[in-house]
């Protein structure tokens, strides 16, 4: 195993980001032994978390929630407000509510994650019952992929687009500067709970995804639009990772993957702590019961919705931009529960099935509908050249 082994605990989590450190800390809450492992376990997580507030687990207090948005707004080919509240995580908050006082916490870089151990860089390794590897996404290659390159921008600077207590989920007005040639891309912008907004344009189901030079230039051409004008000097995070990443097979032998690694990505949204916080608690009574683990965190129902939100995944990454805007405007007008269905729910295959069919009948003019369901144009966006584009003329 190497120069040392640590005896074996009950659980051992590889990776501390918000899952990996939700799951060790509601196993030691359950009475079970944990070792935590992570290369900067004290770091602060570097992305904004967000999610619908009625996808949080119920033993999150409620500080965990930097911002709520009581009606986000959607643009389309008209102005939606989804009466569902939304809201922003709080980093610090969410931290401090998953403390690892009782946990091993080990600062270290795995180089092998088996199912019973965990081999570090610098030799050590660790044992235990159950091995759980949270580190997140693999390389995206050439992968359904989700991309955004977001600015922090105050909230007085942002007011001409986003107000006190307004967001943008999903913004396809035509002011990106793109056009009809080439592959599609929206804004998102929320507020942030302390005095910031961030601007992200974001793309989502391109193979390979949008490089950040030009979602970059499209979020300025966006912001000009509506006489914001940026310093260059603003903060920014920048987003590139696979959709595609499916749940685990039953009976694998080797760590378990939990979170986004293990299947729990929307593949449609890119979204995944909320349903990660939300199974910790499935995953550690799975553990405490002596359970197939992925049996209980992959049931047929959650399965099946998976695979059928991938249908959606590849849907999105073949469409123009027109195509996307009148495919949302058919989604929005759904009912709550089938916008549910495939935004949050992981059981209600009826009800996504039905939005699912709803959405692409109701997408207009007739022959896009086959661009959707893959009939033509199957690899629209497959060799798509974005070049080196400039970003510094939309500044000016």
């Amino acid at each position: 195993m190497g120069a040392s082994t640590v005896q074996e605990v009950d659980i051992c989590v590889v990776g501390l980001g918000p899952t990996g450190r939700a799951l060790a800390h509601r196993a030691l809450r359950a009475g079970l032994s944990v070792t935590a492992i992570d290369p900067r376990p004290d770091r602060m997580w570097p992305p904004t978390y967000s999610c619908w507030v009625d996808e949080l687990p119920d033993w999150l207090p409620s500080d965990v929630i930097a911002t709520t948005i009581a009606a986000p707004t959607v643009w389309t080919t008209t102005e939606h407000h989804i009466d569902r509240p939304y809201c922003v995580l709080s980093k610090p908050g969410l931290r401090e509510a998953l403390p690892l006082d009782d946990a091993t916490v080990v600062a270290g870089r795995a180089t092998r994650v088996d199912a019973h151990e965990v081999e570090l860089a610098d030799g050590t390794g660790h044992t235990a019952a159950t091995v759980v590897d949270t580190r997140g996404l693999p390389a995206l290659g050439r992968r359904r992929a989700a991309s955004a390159h977001g600015v922090f921008v105050d909230a007085e600077t942002a007011a001409p687009m986003v107000a006190e207590g307004e967001g943008l989920l999903l913004d396809w007005r035509p002011e990106n500067g793109a056009g009809q040639d080439a592959p599609p891309s929206f804004l998102y912008a929320v507020p942030l709970g302390d005095g910031t907004v961030i601007f992200e344009e974001t793309s989502l189901g391109l193979p390979g995804g949008m490089p950040q030079h030009e979602l970059r230039r499209r979020m300025l051409n966006r912001l000009a639009a509506h006489g914001i004008r940026l310093t260059g000097a603003e903060p920014s995070e920048a987003a590139h990772y696979p959709l595609d990443q499916p749940p685990p097979r039953k009976g694998e032998a080797r760590a378990i993957p939990f979170g986004s690694r293990g299947g729990m990505m929307h593949p449609c949204t890119g979204y995944s702590v909320a349903t990660s916080l939300t199974l910790a608690d499935t995953a550690v009574t799975a553990l405490r019961q002596g359970r197939d683990l992925i049996a209980e965190l992959w049931p047929w129902r959650a399965r099946l919705v998976y695979w059928m939100r991938t249908r959606g995944l590849y849907g999105l990454g073949r469409l123009t931009t027109e195509q996307s805007v009148a495919m949302f405007e058919a989604f929005f007008t759904a009912s709550p529960r089938g916008r549910r269905a495939l935004l949050s729910a992981r059981d209600d295959y009826t009800a996504l099935g039905a939005v699912l069919f709803d959405t692409v009948a109701h997408t207009w003019p007739f022959r896009w509908r086959y661009d959707l369901v893959g009939w033509t144009n199957r690899s629209r966006w497959e060799d798509y050249d974005f070049g080196q584009a400039p970003v510094s003329a939309a500044r000016r």
